[in-house]
């Protein structure tokens, strides 16, 4: 799962969600403003816990037997998925080429994702797989013009 920073970037370039069982989300308000208003919590798409309901007016995140919270369902709108190393890499499509665990200078381990970008071999790397993922994929956006949408 990536950081909440980088979802947003992602969020804000043009990716969208359709929530299916097991995806990560946390909730926000005004997440197309600068004053985001976030939570720390991370909630997991289940059926039988959190349910994704389509409406003809959108489609709400429906809260059941959530007695922590008060709270009955948050629409779409108002969370951020929080997509899986899996997910990331099933995005990025035929651009990728590979993921390699290498040691860094500091002797720490550090994942190094290859895409080709428009003919040409891109690294972007990241001490957590995923996090490298989507930075990759950000950048596959960019290339792409989806950014800013």
């Amino acid at each position: 799962m990536i950081s909440t920073e980088l979802a947003r970037a992602l969020y804000r370039s043009g990716l969208r969600w359709t929530p299916a069982a097991g995806d990560n989300f946390c909730i926000e308000r005004l997440i197309d403003s600068d004053d985001v208003m976030d939570s720390n919590e991370v909630f997991t798409v289940s059926d039988m816990t959190i349910e994704a309901h389509a409406y003809p007016t959108g489609t709400v995140l429906g809260m059941n037997g959530t007695t922590e919270w008060a709270l009955d369902s948050v629409a779409l709108e108002d969370s951020l998925w929080l997509p899986r190393e899996d997910q990331l890499r099933d995005l990025l499509g035929g651009t990728f080429r590979s993921l390699r665990r290498e040691t860094g200078d500091d002797g720490e381990p550090v994942y190094r994702v290859e895409l080709r970008i428009q003919g040409t071999a891109q690294v972007f790397e990241d001490a957590d797989p995923a996090e490298a993922y989507g930075h990759a994929l950000f950048a596959l956006m960019a290339a792409a013009g989806t950014s800013g949408r």
